[in-house]
């Protein structure tokens, strides 16, 4: 370790003393927001460092010797809406390539342009009106918490709540299995390493990295009509496109494993370009601070985009996701030792996921372009634990084994009216495979019984349109429609959806929306027998939930920003179990559940979420979001209870600052500080006379969900320093998640030894020290 740290100082100092001047390049390509064509004549500005450009006819703009540092860019074109783009940052090794999308002005008599457009306070999707925020790489690579993980990052959001063990995301209080992720436009599996593990819906990171991602969007609420299947919000990601132009390249060894990354034109002088990025860990280097379930896990993906234009047949794009996970833990050789089940069980985790496709996007004319993907998505677990009595002895205790194999045809018309009118129809057709098997034994020594054992197909087909409409500069106004069909039991659901935004003021907006929304379970519930051998859960309807969001946004200063959001959630057709306060609302992580469901149940989730964010300028920003929250639930019997995610506040706090260094401002060093306070979960009380009969854990189910953990404090640190030499960028990175080891609240667990109900309580401490160069 000590040889491996000097080794580590040394390449610091030794990149330190030979750095140079370094200098890079700033172009892009700028284009229509409704029509998505080129816009010719466009002036882009550097205002810090009296640089111009002009674009061309096919939108490209090119800003040459651009020293490294950071660039307010200013975007103005006649007719359009101004673009402030903010702190764009310009490294050595890297080109800046930016996508830039203007809005064109609705000219009325005696209207003048009274907004400028920023990369801060839009989302993406123009047809998106509240709850929707950019995520954007810069933020994912430097705020702390994030750990280079999407998912962790956006729990910092106002309305989103999360843990420290598991990047599951809790949006206003909803499970974190009714967020729908999507990639390049295709509804995706769970794409996180050793998902559904601890929570469903959550898992470790994020199997995609920074180094791929594009801007994207995140919606906690009332989305757009194009969304379907999606009950709490929608993750909507994109990988960016690889430098066409020249071969830029990455690699980086911390901690946690390696990361290596490239991209590049196919060949010099053409359009197409490539783009991958792998990533392998066996957190061996952490063994000694990560809990003792976690020791011996690997992990590893891939993901990639390749990028090919063409001169009449429109541009064509192949994509990739995938990642494989190994897990497990062993019996406690010392029997003295054994307290809990978990000392005296061995269990052993295969898991992979994956997705492809092909896009294709073609201009009809001036007005109208055509988009469609053909894509497949997979995931499978292969999970097989087995306990050990006090003869040493060991008995299968359950599997899981499960395949999931989706294949998506989806296409989208746009068209752009006018000014004023854009629309944007399509449909989604997924075929859904499954080959299921759950098996369980409920008491030692006894053989294990078959939950579910199906294989079979199904589809999903949905069907939206959706139209925005510019009645003036102040006043816009979406609406739309979406309609789903799951075939497997013959289930329809017709949603509508609507929003408005009207600008108060140059710097004040207000919004409202509405959406239904529905979402299906997970499919091993579909396929649950009795003990006649018959389905007892195949009409399962689609969950669904009645959205309503009021918005007010301003703009205080030119870089500081508040945002408030009230809103109000009712759900009904909740699979919850008769006279029962069973509600699949409350479903963590039980691969095993063999109930019978009835579409009977309820939820409301209500609540207050405001923002106020000072972007980066003069090296420093800060975040402050409040989220205050009620989410309840009424199960079969009738009852309304809290829910197991109903922690009544999320407080966040984001600061971070840079300091330029050298002579030439070629260093800089970055430090950024999260700290995080939020409500516990709710959770059942425990019978104890009866845990203890028993030996197990039981629950006073009569009174669910009546108790909370308390309060939870985290924080999180990150620094970096970074080195920008000509054509090459080092940098050295500290990361550290869960800096205080503040104690997370697992669930409980029967003592045999102390013949009592433990509550099972563990830091998840990951520090990661790490070095990257670019070049």
């Amino acid at each position: 370790m000590l040889r491996s740290f000097s080794a580590f100082v040394i390449l610091f100092f030794s990149i330190h003393l030979f750095a140079q001047q370094p200098a890079q390049t700033i172009r892009g390509n700028i284009i229509d927001e409704a029509s998505n064509l080129p816009l010719a004549y466009a002036t882009v500005s550097l205002q810090n460092a009296n640089a111009n450009a002009v674009t061309d006819s096919l939108g490209n703009f090119s800003l040459q010797n651009i020293a490294v540092g950071r660039y307010n860019i200013a975007v103005s074109l006649v007719g359009y809406e101004p673009v402030a783009l903010k702190e764009i940052e310009v490294t050595s090794a890297r080109e800046v390539v930016l996508n830039i999308t203007m809005k064109q002005n609705v000219t009325t008599l005696g209207e003048v342009i009274i907004s400028t457009k920023t990369n801060k306070d839009q989302p993406l999707n123009a047809m998106a009106n509240t709850s929707a925020r950019m995520l954007s790489v810069d933020e994912a690579k430097r705020y702390a918490g994030g750990f280079d993980d999407p998912a962790r990052l956006v729990s910092a959001f106002a309305g989103v709540s999360s843990n420290v063990q598991n990047n599951a995301i809790i949006v206003r209080g909803n499970n974190p299995q009714y967020l729908q992720w999507k990639l390049e436009g295709v509804e995706i599996s769970n794409p996180n390493h050793f998902a559904n593990l601890s929570a469903f819906g959550g898992g470790g990171l994020t199997a995609l990295s920074t180094q791929v991602l594009a801007n994207s969007d995140f919606f906690s609420g009332a989305m757009p009509a194009e969304y379907g299947n999606a009950l709490s919000g929608v993750f909507d990601i994109f990988m960016r496109n690889g430098n066409n132009q020249k071969h830029e390249n990455a690699f980086q060894v911390g901690a946690i494993g390696i990361d290596a990354a490239s991209e590049g034109p196919f060949k010099k002088g053409k359009q197409s370009s490539y783009l991958f990025n792998y990533r392998y860990s066996t957190l061996g280097l952490l063994e000694r601070v990560l809990p003792e379930d976690a020791r011996g896990t690997t992990f590893q993906d891939l993901s990639f985009k390749l990028n090919f234009p063409t001169k009449r047949a429109g541009t064509f794009s192949v994509w990739g996701l995938g990642l494989i996970d190994r897990s497990g833990q062993t019996v406690e050789e010392n029997i003295k030792k054994w307290e809990f089940d978990d000392d005296r069980e061995n269990e052993d985790v295969k898991q992979y996921m994956g997705a492809a496709g092909i896009n294709h996007k073609i201009f009809l004319n001036n007005k109208q372009y055509l988009k469609s993907t053909l894509a497949s998505t997979a995931n499978g677990i292969d999970m097989h634990t087995e306990i050990v009595d006090s003869s040493l002895k060991f008995y299968p205790e359950n599997v899981v084994n499960n395949k999931y194999y989706n294949f998506v045809f989806s296409s989208y018309l746009n068209t752009k009216f006018g000014a004023r009118h854009t629309n944007k129809s399509g449909f989604a057709i997924t075929n859904m495979n499954y080959d299921i098997l759950l098996k369980e034994s409920p008491i030692i020594e006894e053989p294990m019984q078959t939950i579910v054992n199906e294989n079979g197909n199904s589809t999903l087909v949905t069907a939206y349109s959706e139209s925005k409409l510019n009645i003036n500069n102040k006043t816009t106004l979406n609406v739309g429609l979406n309609a789903q069909w799951f075939t497997l039991n013959n289930t329809f659901s017709l949603e509508p959806r609507a929003g408005i935004k009207y600008r108060l003021a140059p710097k004040q907006v207000i919004s409202f929306a509405y959406g239904l929304h529905s979402r299906l379970e997970m499919l091993n519930y579909y396929f649950v027998k009795n003990n006649l051998n018959q389905l007892i859960n195949h009409n399962l309807g689609f969950t669904k939930a009645h959205h309503l969001v009021l918005g007010y946004d301003i703009s205080t200063s030119e870089f500081t920003h508040l945002k408030a959001e009230a809103y109000f959630q009712y759900l009904f057709n909740v699979p919850t179990m008769a006279d029962s306060s069973f509600s699949l609302i409350n479903q963590q992580n039980d691969w095993f559940f063999n109930g019978k469901l009835q579409n009977s149940g309820k939820g409301r989730n209500y609540g207050l979420d405001i923002t106020f964010e000072k972007y980066l300028s003069k090296g420093y920003y800060y975040i402050a979001t409040a989220s205050l929250f009620k989410s309840q639930y009424k199960g079969g019997d009738n009852v309304w209870r809290s829910s197991i995610y109903d922690r009544n506040f999320a407080l966040n706090f984001l600061i971070g600052k840079e300091w330029l260094m050298g002579k030439n401002g070629n260093r800089i060093l970055g430090l950024n500080a999260r700290i995080s306070y939020q409500g516990g979960d709710h959770y059942s009380p425990i019978n104890t006379v009866a845990s203890i009969t028993n030996h197990d854990v039981v629950f006073d189910e009569s009174n669910a969900f009546s108790q909370q953990y308390l309060p939870a404090f985290t924080s999180h640190f990150t620094a970096s320093y970074k080195i920008n030499r000509k054509k090459i960028t080092h940098e050295f990175a500290l990361k550290i998640l869960n800096l205080t080891q503040y104690e997370e609240n697992l669930g409980f667990r029967y003592n045999y030894q102390t013949q009592k109900v433990d509550m099972n309580r563990e830091a998840t401490f990951v520090p990661n020290i790490s070095y990257k160069i670019e070049f």
